[in-house]
């Protein structure tokens, strides 16, 4: 999608959230500044959640909110890091760090920065569940040190990876998905917002579509909007009744095959980032797709590869990373 992606433009408020409980929570923080721990799955909205309590806390969120997604370090190399211009000026002649290091100055820098209205900063690690244990041990000492001017909000699939001693310094966000009821009325306001015309049966096919997931669902109104100028039953069909990525996994495939790595794994950003596809999703239609190209023992290592990969997105860790380096292995 070309357009402005409506998860973007219609961000919501901490009164738009879907789910009161941590509507409640969020609340209590802006009365109460407190360090957080968001968790809840995929697609909940917890990211949306912590852009909305910066918005409600800070008179200047454009500079006193810092969100900082774990996937950058932990996914990337440390090349990748360093040529990052959000991070590269604090990286300026220090070569020699190794990678927990380089991501711990970061953290170190953004956190001993005074703020530019009122008397503390807001710093979100999101998708934390990729956090090591020895980084960790690192964000306590920092949290301990800032914790006057620093308000740390950690948002995270699995928050039982988090050590207790950093659990101990937060107070606990539970973010459910949002019911089915729920996000109509969410596709209801933004489609209301965006002046495009629907009926229920549409809306209710998008939510159905979502399935508990907030960013696919939004992202689907948006593509059959795009696709018919409209969010009915029809256009919602015909938009999202065989959506697929064969010609994205086949052009992937094609680059690993030939060894391009970085062009592999620029589709597979857009499959994850852009487009909003799970890391489930991804692997699952990869391999229907590899059917069509493999067979005999090539097929059956890409199957190997496979079940490794997901027992590892299972733990939690970084899809990007896990499915790149199954991409990687077909390249050599």
């Amino acid at each position: 999608m070309d357009a402005p992606l409506w998860t973007e433009t219609h961000a919501p408020t901490l009164s738009e959230l879907p789910q009161p409980e941590a509507r409640e929570g969020l609340q209590r923080a802006v009365e109460e500044p407190m360090n957080l721990v968001v968790y809840g799955p995929r697609g909940a909205g917890k990211t949306a959640a912590v852009r909305a309590l910066a918005a409600a806390t800070h008179a200047d969120p454009d500079n006193d909110f810092v969100e900082l997604n774990v996937a950058d370090f932990f996914d990337r190399t440390k090349k990748e890091i360093r040529s990052d211009p959000r991070f590269s000026q604090f990286l300026e002649g220090r070569s020699k760090l190794s990678k927990r290091d380089m991501i711990s100055h970061v953290l170190k820098e953004q956190a001993s920065y005074q703020p530019v209205s009122g008397d503390f900063r807001t710093v979100l690690l999101d998708n934390a569940e990729a956090i090591r244990e020895d980084f960790q041990q690192a964000l306590r000492r920092v949290m301990e040190q800032h914790y006057e001017a620093t308000q740390f909000v950690i948002a995270t699939r699995q928050p039982s990876k988090l050590i207790p001693p950093i659990e101990s310094r937060c107070f606990p966000i539970p973010m459910r998905a949002p019911t089915h009821a729920e996000t109509v009325e969410v596709l209801q306001r933004v489609v209301d917002r965006e002046g495009v015309d629907h009926d229920a049966d549409g809306l209710e096919y998008v939510a159905g579509y979502g399935d508990g997931d907030l960013r696919k669902a939004l992202l689907g109104a948006q593509m059959a909007a795009e696709a018919a100028g409209e969010v009915t039953m029809t256009a919602a069909y015909e938009a999202l009744g065989d959506v697929g990525m064969a010609d994205e996994l086949e052009a992937m495939l094609e680059a690993a095959d030939a060894g391009e790595f970085a062009d592999a794994r620029d589709g597979l950003d857009e499959l994850l980032y852009d487009e909003g596809f799970e890391g489930e999703e991804v692997l699952r239609e990869l391999l229907e797709t590899a059917r069509g190209r493999y067979d005999g023992e090539e097929l059956a290592r890409l199957y190997r590869l496979a079940g490794e990969v997901d027992f590892e997105m299972s733990e939690g860790n970084g899809d990007r990373v896990h499915i790149g380096r199954l991409l990687a292995e077909l390249g050599r």
